[in-house]
C-alpha cells in the first residue's frame, strides 16, 4: 500500500507541485487565507455546547435516511488538506451536512511494518502523528462540527507547511486539548488509526489513491470533487437542501 499513489493522475496537472510561488498559487494562498478566517469566525459562533452522556442523539427515523459519505486520507497529503480545506467544507455551508453522516479515515497511504510492527506514513513522522490525532479528535470530539473545525485547522496548517504548529488549533478554536493530547499519550490514538487500517485494507475495490471518497458504499474514484452531486442523488428523504436541484443534473 505505500507505494500507492497519494493523488489522482488528473491532479497531478490540475495542482502540480512545486517549490515556487507561481501566481496562480499565491491567489490561491490568498483566497484560503481569507476563507479560513470566515470558516473561523463560522465554527465559533456554529458550534453547539458540548452534549453529556445522558443528552446523545438517537438514531431516528430521518438519521436512518441520511447518506454516508466517507473520506480516505492522508493528513499530510497535499491533495488531501486542499480537498478538505477547499471542497468538502462546503456541506457546512450548503446544508448538506443535515443529510449526510461524514466519517473521515485519517490513514491512507499508511501501512504496517511487518517486522517491527511499527506503523510507517507516506509523508514522514509528522503525519503519523496528525493521522493519530486527528483519530483522537474524531473518537473524542464526537461532534461533527467540532473535529471537522479541528482537522480543518491541522490540514490548513499543512498546506501552509506549518503543521507542526497544530497545537495552536485548541486555542484559535476554543476547544479543550487536553482529553486529544490523554488519548494520544494514552495509546489509545495508536489503537484507533489501527482499526482505521483494517477498515481501509477492507475498500472494495481497494483504494488506488487519496483522497479515497466514497457515498453510500460507492468509491467516486477520479470524480471525487463532485461528491455533492452524489450524495444528493443518495439521499432518499424529504427536504433535500436547495442546492441539490442543480447538483443532481451533473451526473448520470
Amino acid at each position: 500500500m505505500h507505494n500507492l499513489l497519494d493523488k489522482p493522475p488528473v491532479l497531478a496537472v490540475l495542482y502540480p507541485l512545486s517549490n515556487k510561488m507561481t501566481a496562480p498559487n499565491l491567489l490561491f494562498t490568498c483566497v484560503i487565507v481569507f476563507f479560513w478566517t470566515l470558516l473561523l469566525s463560522s465554527f465559533l459562533h456554529a458550534i453547539p455546547a458540548y452534549p453529556t452522556d445522558d443528552s446523545l442523539i438517537k438514531v431516528s427515523a430521518t438519521d436512518s435516511q441520511k447518506v454516508n459519505l466517507s473520506l480516505y486520507y492522508d493528513t499530510l497529503c497535499p491533495f488531501c488538506a486542499t480537498f478538505i480545506v477547499k471542497n468538502l467544507t462546503g456541506v457546512f455551508y450548503e446544508d448538506l451536512i443535515n443529510i449526510i453522516n461524514l466519517r473521515l479515515v485519517p490513514w491512507g497511504n499508511s501501512y504496517i511494518n511487518k517486522s517491527s510492527n511499527g506503523i510507517v506514513c507516506q509523508h514522514g513522522p509528522d503525519e503519523c502523528i496528525l493521522n493519530i490525532l486527528e483519530a483522537c479528535a474524531i473518537d473524542v470530539l464526537q461532534n461533527v462540527n467540532k473535529h471537522y473545525a479541528l482537522i480543518y485547522c491541522f490540514e490548513f496548517l499543512a498546506i501552509e507547511g506549518r503543521q507542526k504548529d497544530w497545537k495552536s488549533c485548541f486555542t484559535s478554536l476554543g476547544l479543550p486539548k487536553k482529553p486529544v493530547l490523554d488519548c494520544y499519550i494514552s495509546g489509545n490514538g495508536t489503537k484507533l488509526v489501527q482499526k482505521y487500517a483494517d477498515e481501509t485494507a477492507r475498500l472494495n475495490p481497494p483504494h488506488t489513491f487519496v483522497p479515497w471518497v466514497v457515498v453510500n458504499n460507492h468509491p467516486l474514484q477520479e470524480e471525487y470533487q463532485n461528491f455533492a452531486a452524489y450524495i444528493c442523488k443518495a439521499y432518499k428523504g424529504n427536504g433535500a437542501p436547495e442546492v441539490c436541484k442543480s447538483l443532481v443534473t451533473q451526473i448520470n
